[in-house]
């Protein structure tokens, strides 16, 4: 690991400031990044005071007003460099996202693998900003719109994705003309010293304006700046759902944008008509991928009565085989939860399912031994439960998973949109007719349904977001581009006269 970081150029104590390739002698206090692999500490990041976070804001401003007159497609050529350079980096980079977040190498190796994808798809996106042109009802008239840049786009990003969804605004923002300020989640700041690298030598050797891409570390104080400041135009939030709450009212009051990705609490519904053995793997990925640390990590199973029986015995025998341990190592399906802190909230709601009723089929608990000296290793557990306990309606970013039974199609409905949360859904069907009613508008009710695929792993062509106490926010692909710029309608008369619409009559 210490040549990873050192091809990183992280060292003992590094800043967390920077606008580009300047890096600035932060004035805040220090943040340390623990391993919840090992438990061992990995470097220490000086995060960002008042001053500095100023400083940071007022350079990217200056940087807008000479980036926006690039062409996008020239915008569009320097993201293509940096998915060039995270090719390059995948690996080392990879292994950084497993270290320092605790998932495991393959889903960290997919992580950077999200971030090229995006580049990839910016890049086409460069040349395809494109409105709408309208008949106008003058004689003599053109109407049409186009899109500018924005200025700022702030970005708040959690712990469990620590680069790929900071790459799904940065680049869609850069080629829209836009500028970045990213605040990293404090639990990961070495990956996006990693990010922060790497886009600055590329913007160097294009002479890109610093300020573009700046990097502020630091704790909530610096998040709440962000929401609060009138300079900043978007402010993209990732993280849980009462966060998304104090961030969109502090930017709701100044009027400015807000794009929420909040908390999510994501069924499948298994079909007497479904194919057990494919929905297990389904099932069993989304609910113990990344240590059920994704928005889109499956919460519950809503399980039709006739393949109820046989369906928990397949799970239950499947978690059997589950290897935790190291998530360097290619072989373990699991590894730790972030911090000790996320392992006493899973504990909690362990003890909480159990006072409600819930019983648990596949026992939880922390794991001890010295494979398992960080503390944050636990066992994926399975309950069977009502949808109406408060813990089922409650997100808990931990691998519990929670069994449901259902009768018909529309009661099963009615319970996978019977929580706050809207985020990824799915169903596991080989019937037709079953299908399209979950897809219908009288269907699931988030912003991700999914047949005969799992909640998670979204593909960055389509726009990822949720409903209700998810934040109705929009990243990643489709027209998802839009958030990050400003339409505007343009009317041109090429004629010698000035008729007013609607007929208004107005001679002098």
């Amino acid at each position: 690991m210490q040549n990873i970081l050192k091809q990183f150029n992280i060292s003992a104590v590094n800043s967390g400031v920077s606008t580009g390739a300047v890096w600035m002698e932060a004035g805040g206090p220090q943040l340390t990044s623990f391993s919840p692999v090992d438990g061992k500490e990995i470097a220490s990041v000086k995060s960002a005071n008042r001053e500095d976070y100023d400083a940071v804001v007022k350079k990217a401003a200056e940087a807008f007003q000479a980036w926006r007159q690039w062409p996008a497609p020239r915008r569009g050529e320097i993201v293509r460099q940096v998915g060039e350079a995270l090719r390059t980096n995948k690996e080392a980079l990879g292994k950084l996202v497993s270290y320092e977040m605790g998932k495991s190498l393959q889903e960290g190796y997919g992580e950077v693998q999200e971030m090229i994808d995006i580049c990839d798809f910016a890049v086409g996106l460069s040349r395809q900003l494109h409105g709408l042109t309208m008949h106008s009802e003058r004689p003599g008239h053109r109407m049409y719109e186009q899109w500018h840049p924005l200025g700022i786009t702030a970005i708040i990003s959690a712990f469990n994705f620590p680069v790929a969804v900071w790459s799904w605004n940065s680049m869609l923002a850069w080629v829209c003309g836009d500028v970045c300020i990213w605040k990293p989640s404090e639990k990961t700041p070495l990956t996006a010293l990693a990010c922060q690298h790497i886009t600055a030598k590329v913007f160097a050797e294009n002479g890109v304006p610093e300020g573009v891409s700046c990097l502020v570390a630091g704790a909530r104080e610096v998040g709440e700046w962000m929401a609060k400041d009138t300079r900043i135009p978007l402010v993209s939030a990732t993280g849980s759902t009462r966060m998304g709450k104090s961030v969109g009212a502090a930017v709701g009051e100044r009027l400015g944008r807000s794009l929420l990705e909040l908390g999510g609490n994501n069924a499948i519904i298994i079909s007497k008509d479904a194919d057990l053995d494919m929905s297990l793997i389904g099932c069993v990925f989304g609910a113990v991928g990344t240590a059920g640390q994704r928005c889109t990590s499956t919460r519950r199973l809503i399980i039709h009565e006739s393949v109820y029986e046989s369906f928990k015995a397949k799970l239950v025998k499947a978690y059997a085989q589950l290897r935790i341990g190291d998530p360097l190592n290619e072989h373990n399906h699991v590894g730790p939860l972030i911090d000790k802190q996320a392992v006493d909230a899973y504990l909690q709601s362990i003890e909480k399912c159990k006072a409600e009723g819930g019983k648990f089929v596949v026992e939880g608990g922390v794991l001890e031994g010295a494979d398992y000296a960080s503390g944050c290793y636990v066992k994926p557990a399975i309950a069977e439960v009502q949808n109406s306990y408060s813990i089922v309606q409650h997100e808990t970013f931990a691998p519990i998973l929670y069994l449901i039974k259902y009768n018909t199609l529309e009661e099963a409905i009615a319970l996978q949109n019977d929580v706050p949360q809207g985020l990824s859904s799915a169903i596991m069907t080989v019937n037709l007719r079953e299908a399209e009613q979950f897809l219908s508008q009288s269907g699931s009710d988030c912003g991700i349904a999914n047949v005969n695929i799992g909640t998670s792993g979204a593909e960055i062509g389509g726009a990822f977001g949720g409903e209700k106490e998810t934040g109705g926010g929009r990243e990643s692909g489709s027209d998802a581009w839009k958030a990050y710029m400003r339409r505007q309608t343009n009317t041109i008369n090429y004629t010698d006269k000035l008729p007013l619409a609607q007929g208004i009559k107005f001679d002098l």
